[in-house]
């Protein structure tokens, strides 16, 4: 790494002021603890006001993704890409179709995970399994694309003084810390830091964006100059992947298992509803500067291979450094850039181990007490945190990809929990032969010669397509045979 590195000294001390707050407030998490339980530990005794929970929500789902993945398609898809304003409204889209409703079922029986709920309302350990599984795949993978994010800013930003490997190494460390004393406290409340970091950084930077490099129009001759592929038209096939990845983000991130533990944390519903309607705004602040900044950047850094664009907002601030004041716009960024992915890896560690304990340990082990549960969960977030540092170590692959593929999984829960919510006749056979399905022609497009867009769409959309269709058709089936068979009778 021969770039200088662009952290001041004091900037340096600053990051390390800030990580330090972290490990303190998983110490005011664990002394704030009200007992040695489930509920109070991975829920933080669900009594979340709107502040806190927005907050945790937003933070949680703006991550390293959207200021390094999101960024680099941005600069290599071009205006197309501002349909990933779009993207985040679709996440928030599909909290209301379903979140009211299990929030108040959640209240009145107590739930802790994603699997309490499908245990509950389907009545099928098989189901849960498989739920249970998925989400810990998907989340491996959410934990795994961050973590490689992290890597590369730290080594950006020191100018290789700390490595991708250190770096990874290092600040897995400081998030298991302040986990593990704290739950979901600990996580919240440092969210909620992260959160405000992340705005705040994200309309600096913007504005220094658009000062020092100018605005869109006033790109427009170096854009026809070194990207006039901006100007082409929109082709039905970039429409029919828009649709596609709409489709993806609504009915997979939206189920994220953390976002649904935080669902169970609000004070109460009103307060889950007022921090939702706040996140439907976010993407406005916070996703279309990113976007713009990104497609600003293609213009001035118009040769990026992927890897590079997925750092092209750090290489517009390295181009900067000579000038006065900008070294604390650049640690105030990178601050954000840090604290977006730490809230994201933290969140679903977090839900990892409690799906681990609840839905996997706990069976297995119905006589545990809550201190032991609480103890195994604990142990359970240094293993995985251990397991997916060396993954994000070795795994050559770039961040959005492992974005779809992580979501073209997830999207199969989405008819477990939104369909359950709504529909009381649905069984668990019903939707168990859905997900297998959709599951099966998912991973068939994704793992041989077959394409993987079939058609322009991602195969999780085909997938779960035939996921929702297979439980239409049986469950269509399973009624008709049973109004025949009352008929006979």
């Amino acid at each position: 790494m021969n770039s200088p590195a662009l952290l001041s000294e004091a900037g340096t001390w600053f990051l390390v002021a800030y990580l330090a707050s972290l490990i303190l407030i998983g110490f005011a998490g664990k002394f704030a603890s009200k007992e040695e339980s489930m509920k109070d530990f991975y829920l933080g005794g669900s009594g979340f006001g709107v502040g806190v929970l927005f907050l945790t929500m937003y933070a949680t789902q703006y991550s390293g993704n959207s200021l390094i993945g999101f960024a680099g398609s941005a600069y290599r898809n071009g205006w197309f890409f501002a349909v990933g304003v779009t993207f985040m409204i679709a996440v928030v889209g599909g909290y209301l179709l379903y979140a009211p409703k299990l929030y108040a079922i959640s209240k009145k029986h107590n739930f802790i995970t994603v699997g309490d709920y499908i245990n509950f309302r389907y009545n099928s350990q098989l189901l849960t399994y498989l739920v249970v599984g998925i989400s810990i795949i998907a989340l491996g993978n959410y934990m795994l694309t961050n973590l490689k994010a992290i890597g590369y800013i730290m080594e950006y930003v020191t100018g290789g003084g700390i490595g991708f490997t250190e770096g990874i190494i290092f600040m897995a460390i400081i998030m298991v810390i302040y986990e593990t004393l704290g739950g979901m406290r600990s996580v919240a409340w440092t969210d909620a830091i992260q959160g405000v970091l992340l705005f705040v950084g994200v309309i600096i930077i913007f504005s220094v964006i658009m000062i020092h490099y100018g605005t869109l129009n006033e790109n427009t001759a170096l854009f026809l100059q070194n990207k006039p592929q901006l100007f082409a038209d929109i082709t039905l096939s970039s429409q029919i992947t828009w649709i596609s990845v709409i489709l993806l983000i609504f009915f997979g991130i939206s189920v994220y298992p953390q976002a649904i533990q935080r669902i169970y944390s609000a004070k109460n519903e009103h307060t889950l509803r007022r921090s939702l309607s706040l996140m439907v705004i976010m993407p406005l602040l916070t996703t279309l500067p990113l976007i713009i900044i990104a497609i600003i950047g293609s213009a001035h850094f118009p040769e990026l291979d992927k890897a590079g664009s997925e750092q092209i907002i750090l290489l517009m601030l390295n181009k900067l450094t000579s000038i006065e004041g900008m070294s604390i716009v650049i640690t105030i960024f990178v601050a954000a850039a840090i604290a977006a992915i730490m809230s994201t890896v933290d969140s679903a560690m977090l839900a990892v181990a409690s799906l681990f304990t609840q839905d996997i340990y706990h069976k297995r082990n119905p006589n545990a007490t809550q201190k032991k549960l609480t103890y195994i969960g604990k142990v359970f977030s240094w293993g995985i945190m251990a397991f997916m540092v060396v993954l994000a170590v070795n795994l050559p692959s770039t961040i959005w990809w492992l974005i779809q593929i992580k979501l073209e999984i997830l999207v199969h829960i989405a008819p477990a929990i939104m369909l359950g919510v709504h529909f009381k006749n649905i069984s668990h056979k019903s939707i168990i032969y859905g997900l297998l399905v959709g599951l099966t022609i998912t991973l068939m497009f994704l793992l041989t010669p077959l394409p993987s867009k079939p058609f322009g769409f991602h195969a999780g959309v085909i997938g779960l397509l035939f996921n929702f269709l297979t439980v239409y058709l049986h469950h269509r089936y399973k009624s008709l045979h049973l109004s025949k068979k009352a008929h006979n009778s």
